[in-house]
């Protein structure tokens, strides 16, 4: 009976293992189509699109596509703002969602619930519906910078950094996480005469690696791909991020070798935060005892 029990068990986990690597090769392949088709003349990548041809490093393969996409667009710079703006955002909306989300936990206060029903209600509300009222707020806005005092953020790292530090579902997420976490934790730290602000920092965020790992990875996400907004309010190229550049390689002539050699720079960032991420993640787990 137990070698039987072994056997289905084994059966199990091969069948398991079998599924789940299906499903990874459904989400690589068109990883693997962007970066074989960036080696590749236009006219060779659209004849191997008919075949599993398309998938491999064959025929006619060289790093043109990527010097060429360089020549046409400043590649680099799009990158570099993209991974700024993304980055000063997620770690200010780390932080304030985190401490927002603390606050309506762990903190008595008079209309907490009401506060985090209408923050919640946000979520609903399309952005497209508040852009336009949103970018006649951004070009009146004052700003002190190294020019002195200024009126209106529009063409600026700030316009693009400042709208979305905060977010109802950054919140939401933290919110579902702290109410989670053990309540004699922060009693014995208020008996022992800590303060709010030395919960929140050495009690309360130090367990929360899980959700500031997801919070990121989906903030980080939205972020990046911004396009909308910053073909709004930044019209200069210096502060242009890689989804607005994407359009440099719609204009007069067509190549789709550049775009894929584009596409596939602009997503290094992507994966490298990710992988970062998730061993940060899977770190974090072990550490605190959360078991998922």
């Amino acid at each position: 009976m137990a070698q039987i029990s072994g056997d289905n068990h084994g059966l199990r986990l091969a069948v398991r293992y079998t599924v789940l690597g299906l499903i990874a090769l459904i989400f690589v392949f068109p990883l693997v189509f962007m970066l074989m088709s960036s080696l590749k003349p236009d006219a060779q990548l659209l004849s191997d699109t008919r075949s599993l041809r398309a998938f491999l490093p064959v025929g006619d393969i060289s790093l043109d596509n990527y010097f060429d996409a360089f020549r046409r667009a400043p590649v680099g710079l799009f990158i570099f703002n993209s991974v700024i703006v993304t980055g000063v955002t997620v770690a200010l909306s780390l932080l304030i969602c985190s401490a927002a989300a603390f606050a309506f936990v762990f903190i008595d206060w008079r209309g907490r619930d009401l506060v985090l029903a209408l923050i919640l209600a946000t979520l609903i509300v399309p952005f497209e519906t508040i852009a336009i009222p949103l970018l006649l707020i951004a070009s009146k806005l004052p700003w002190l910078g190294l020019e002195g005092l200024t009126y209106g953020w529009l063409n600026s790292y700030q316009v693009q950094i400042i709208p979305f530090v905060a977010d109802g579902l950054t919140i939401f997420l933290f919110v579902q996480y702290f109410k989670d976490l053990p309540g004699e934790l922060i009693e014995a730290a208020r008996v022992e005469g800590a303060s709010w602000w030395q919960v929140y920092r050495r009690v309360v965020m130090p367990l929360a690696g899980p959700v500031l790992a997801t919070a990121a990875i989906l903030k980080f996400l939205v972020m990046y791909n911004q396009y909308l907004w910053p073909l709004m309010v930044v019209q200069e190229e210096r502060y242009r991020p890689v989804m607005v550049g994407l359009q440099y390689f719609f204009q007069l002539n067509r190549a789709w070798g550049e775009i894929m050699a584009y596409l596939s720079l602009i997503t290094v960032p992507v994966l490298a935060f990710y992988l970062f991420l998730q061993r940060a993640f899977i770190a974090s787990i072990a550490s605190t005892g959360v078991k998922g």
